[in-house]
C-alpha cells in the first residue's frame, strides 16, 4: 500500500524517492520505508520503538521496525518545518512552525502550547536541541540587527521564559545541540571560514557560550553535529566543498568523530542534504542512526 503524504514545500524530481534508513556504527544499513514525497528529519522516541519525521508541514511516526506511518495530531499547526526534538521523558515533541515560533505537542498528539516569545523586531525561531533534563531548548534565531540578517544561537526554557543569547556573531551559525552531560552545546558555524559557506563544527559551554572550541578543520562543509546518547561519538553531515548552507540534492557523507574532534571517519555516502539529519537521529542504544536519503531514479 502506498502512503499518501500532504504536499508542501519542496518536491522530489521525477523518479526520485525518499528512503528512511537505519544504519549501525559498522555501516550496515536497512531501508525501513520508501516514499514518493519528501519526508525529512527522523528522530527516535525515548523507548526506541518509534521514529518521528515530518512531511508536508505535518509530523508522522513509524515503528522502528518499519510498516506504515501514522500522522501525529498537532492541532492547528500544519506548517511545521524539519526542526523538531523529543523530550527525554518521551511525553512531548517540541516543534518549529513556519510562523516563526516554537511549540510543545504531546507525543500522543493534541493541542500545541507555544513556548517562544514575541519580539519587537523580526526574530524567527528554529529548534535543534533539548537539554538532558528536558528543561531547556537550544535553537537558532534569524534576526535583523543593525540592518543586517544574522543567525545566532540561543536557549529558552522548555516551559517558556526568557531567551538567552549564546552567540553574537555576524557570520551564520546553526544546529545547536546539547551534549548528554549538559555541559556543551555543539553547533556548526562559519566563524572560521575563509570563504562563504565553509561551515565547521564547534562546541561551547551550554551555560553562557564561553570556552568556544573548533572541532573540524577539513575541506568539507560540515553541518548538524549530533551526539550519541552515551556521549561517545558525534555524527555530522558533510557537504562538498563550496556548498552554501545545507541544500537538498547533494552527494553527502554521514561521518563520525570523537566528541573532542580529531579524526573523522565516513559511515555512509549517498544523495541527500536538506532533511537527511537536521535533528538528532541517534537511537537510545547509541548503536544506530536514522537518516533520509533521496536517490534519483
Amino acid at each position: 500500500m502506498t502512503f499518501s503524504f500532504p504536499r508542501r514545500g519542496r518536491s522530489l524530481a521525477a523518479g526520485q524517492r525518499s528512503e528512511l534508513t537505519i544504519i549501525d556504527r559498522d555501516g550496515n544499513a536497512n531501508i525501513i520505508f520508501t516514499a514518493n514525497e519528501v519526508i525529512e528529519a527522523p528522530n527516535w522516541s525515548a523507548d526506541g520503538q518509534w521514529l518521528v519525521f515530518n512531511a508536508g508541514g505535518r509530523l508522522f511516526r513509524i515503528a522502528a521496525a518499519g510498516g506504515q506511518p501514522e500522522q501525529i495530531d498537532t492541532g492547528e499547526l500544519s506548517d511545521l518545518n524539519n526542526d523538531h526534538v523529543l523530550s527525554p521523558d518521551g511525553t512531548s515533541i517540541y516543534v518549529s512552525s513556519d510562523d516563526g515560533h516554537l511549540y510543545a505537542v504531546p507525543f500522543a498528539g493534541g493541542t500545541p502550547r507555544r513556548v517562544s516569545n514575541e519580539h519587537p523586531t523580526p526574530f524567527h525561531y528554529y529548534l535543534h536541541g533539548i537539554s538532558p533534563d528536558g528543561r531547556t531548548l537550544s535553537y537558532v534565531a534569524i534576526e535583523q540587527r543593525n540592518g543586517e540578517r544574522q543567525v545566532n544561537v540561543f536557549t529558552i526554557p522548555a516551559a517558556g521564559g526568557p531567551d538567552t543569547r549564546l552567540t553574537d556573531l555576524t557570520m551564520p551559525n546553526d544546529g545547536p545541540e546539547y551534549s548528554p552531560d549538559g555541559r556543551w552545546i555543539y553547533f556548526n558555524s562559519e566563524l572560521a571560514a575563509s570563504r562563504p559557506g565553509h561551515a565547521q563544527i564547534f562546541r561551547m559551554n551550554a551555560a553562557d557560550g564561553s570556552g568556544l572550541e573548533q572541532l573540524t578543520f577539513d575541506s568539507f562543509v560540515n553541518w548538524f553535529p549530533h551526539l550519541s546518547p552515551d556521549g561517545s561519538v558525534v555524527a555530522l553531515l558533510s557537504f562538498p566543498q563550496g556548498t552554501l548552507g545545507h541544500p537538498a540534492d547533494k552527494d553527502v557523507l554521514l561521518r563520525l568523530m570523537s566528541p573532542e574532534g580529531g579524526q573523522v571517519r565516513t559511515l555512509a555516502s549517498f544523495f541527500g542534504g536538506q532533511g537527511t539529519i537536521n535533528v538528532n537521529s541517534w537511537a537510545p542504544d547509541s548503536q544506530r542512526l536514522a537518516y533520509v536519503a533521496y536517490p534519483l531514479g
